[in-house]
């Protein structure tokens, strides 16, 4: 979802970014999730497609860690999942997240219900469709 909201100014993923970075609902965030998060947004192809620069994406990542809730894991569930850099899973299970968020449901869907913790796609939320108190 943040590839989405940083590579295109209009749609779901921009407008929850925007939301997150308004506080308008809690972002848990790790420091493995955001290192992730900065490998991905750094990848040439992603800064090409947003007209981004290196500094773009590290104010991005500044702002969205400022406005989250940070979350230090307790443990480790990994193996989850197939790709090793969508484990992530483990700071909405240490954070004890109500939703995941993402586009990538076939990669969470097996991780995030065996936790009790629903995936969500971006657009769904914003249409009102999940109607559980974030």
């Amino acid at each position: 979802m943040l590839v989405a909201a940083v590579r295109s100014d209009t749609g779901a993923s921009r407008r929850l970014l925007v939301s997150a970075l308004n506080k308008h609902f809690d972002v848990i965030l790790s420091v493995p999730l955001m290192v992730e998060y900065e490998a991905v947004l750094k990848r040439t192809e992603h800064m090409t497609a947003a007209g981004a620069t290196a500094g773009d994406i590290d104010a991005i990542l500044d702002a969205l860690a400022a406005a989250g809730t940070p979350v230090t894991p307790v443990f480790s569930w990994r193996p989850q999942l197939t790709d090793p850099g969508d484990e992530m899973v483990e700071a909405a299970v240490n954070g004890h997240a109500g939703l995941i968020v993402t586009f990538n449901q076939g990669h969470f869907r097996r991780a995030a219900a065996r936790f009790g913790i629903p995936g969500l796609n971006g657009r769904l939320l914003l249409s009102g469709f999940w109607r559980r108190e974030l």
